[in-house]
């Protein structure tokens, strides 16, 4: 249930629910990955809407990463550059990795798009389909959603996960037909029928031109059915795109209402309010189903910050990792490799490969007793990681975050504060973080007042103060 009570008019900041570090820090780890102590007193200067406003435009216009040379390679070009194909993804999606923890935004909504158009990498095993997916994903994640259906349609990807290459006049292949509908815009038994499956699987026919290994697939005449579909009750020789054309003119509520309960759910609650993703619905609409709009909506209103939507949602692995590095400005993610793709694969979460065409559950879905461990290793590695490549991140962390504060009890409050979105409990866990900070270091040393970060043992107390953080309940919660 949520209990949220407030709606969609913008966010007021007020003495109840103030614009400060810690609204911010609500902000920039919903819609990407956390914010920086530097990035958090830049928002501290604007409104909440010009901040969110900011973000969205950086990530909307920002350029991508240039296109590699093997972007439209086959199988053959691959083999006579002798570049490996398996590799050339993995590297491809620790790039991705990367940019998810040096800006973030638009990596975190590429994610979700991710997880709604899904793909499977081990469905085609190219790297040129993985990179060109991912494109189309990055193209449009912010832009005009009709346009994005027609694309992401026949990205070579899509066409080999869901059968569209094999989907042909003569034996027609419902499979993609069947998602259009049921995952991609209206929803499980939503506003079509089993007939309006197999006439619309009649008008995505045609794409079948493919004569190499991850080569392209293009529009093949003889595989395309010229006969009239009926659609929705509507009757036209349709091809892929005029289907989706009709699919949004005859049912363009029904999609807007859909697509605005997942991104609600991904973005503020899983616990949906209805009454404001009908809203949200209304401006997908009243926008001619430009997605943009939506957020910069959503994440400036009242009801984001309402305090019943903070910290309700469950990390998944790429936002555990990507996250705690960006926030401690903890090296770059390729100083952690070892730790980095793999460990969120091991975690439930492997980059190009969501478990089926329905994508990753997610929140609760995260955890279980042999996830919750791998969590709690993978914590354990990064922060020993970060103290043995340079044990001053830690002591210039900690200074940041305190103004050089030499209180055990202001330092470990304010570290858990950092990483947690609703702090703690009660006093008594933020004495026991204390005393894990304090580490083996004699009392008086506190009481006296000589210990400081710059104590020899003063890295290492903050490193096993993570590894504490990295254990709680409370830390896996976003």
């Amino acid at each position: 249930m949520n209990c949220a009570t407030t709606g969609l008019e913008a966010y007021v900041p007020s003495e109840e629910r103030p614009w400060d570090a810690s609204s911010v820090q609500h902000l920039f780890r919903r819609m990407g990955f956390g914010a920086s102590p530097e990035e958090i007193n830049q928002a501290l200067t604007e409104s909440p809407q010009a901040t969110v406003s900011r973000l969205l435009q950086e990530a909307a216009t920002r350029e991508q990463r240039p296109a590699p040379e093997w972007a439209e390679w086959n199988y053959d070009q691959f083999q006579a550059n002798e570049v490996d194909v398996f590799e050339t993804y993995v590297n491809w999606s620790y790039g991705f990795l990367q940019e998810a923890q040096d800006y973030g935004v638009r990596e975190k909504l590429v994610l979700f798009w991710h997880n709604h158009f899904v793909t499977k990498y081990e469905s085609h095993g190219c790297a040129s389909y993985y990179y060109q997916y991912f494109k189309v994903l990055t193209d449009h994640a912010f832009g005009d959603f009709k346009t994005f259906v027609k694309e992401i349609t026949v990205t070579p990807a899509m066409l080999f996960f869901l059968n569209g290459f094999e989907n042909t006049k003569e034996h027609p292949n419902e499979n993609y037909a069947r998602e259009l509908f049921e995952l991609f815009t209206l929803g499980e038994d939503n506003g079509y029928t089993q007939e309006d499956i197999e006439e619309a699987s009649r008008a995505l026919t045609g794409w079948n031109g493919w004569t190499s290994y991850c080569g392209n697939v293009q529009w093949a005449p003889w595989g395309f059915d010229s006969t009239d579909k009926t659609v929705f009750g509507q009757t036209g020789n349709y091809n892929y795109g005029s289907l989706i054309d009709v699919l949004f003119e005859e049912r363009g509520e029904l999609i807007a209402a859909f697509i605005c309960e997942k991104l609600y759910a991904y973005f503020v609650n899983k616990a949906v309010d209805q009454a404001v993703v009908n809203q949200m619905a209304q401006t997908f609409l009243d926008n001619d189903f430009q997605i943009l709009p939506v957020l910069e909506e959503l994440f400036g209103s009242a009801h984001f910050f309402d305090a019943a939507n903070v910290g309700v949602l469950m990390k998944s692995p790429i936002e555990l990792m990507v996250s705690f590095l960006h926030q401690g400005g903890f090296g770059t993610f390729n100083d952690h490799l070892v730790w980095g793709f793999w460990g969120t694969a091991n975690m439930g979460q492997y980059l190009g490969e969501p478990p089926d065409v329905a994508g990753w559950t997610g929140d609760r879905a995260w955890i279980d007793s042999n996830r919750l461990t791998l969590r709690w290793d993978f914590i354990d590695g990064f922060s020993w990681g970060v103290f043995d490549a340079d044990d001053q991140t830690y002591r210039n962390f900690a200074r940041n975050l305190t103004d050089n504060s030499n209180s055990p009890e202001i330092i470990a409050r304010a570290v858990v504060d950092y990483f947690i979105p609703r702090g703690l409990i009660g006093e008594e866990e933020y004495a026991t973080a204390t005393d894990v900070l304090k580490w083996d270091v004699p009392e008086n040393y506190y009481e006296t007042g000589q210990w400081n970060l710059d104590w020899g043992s003063a890295a290492w107390q903050i490193t096993v103060l993570l590894r504490h953080i990295g254990r709680m309940p409370e830390f896996q919660l976003n």
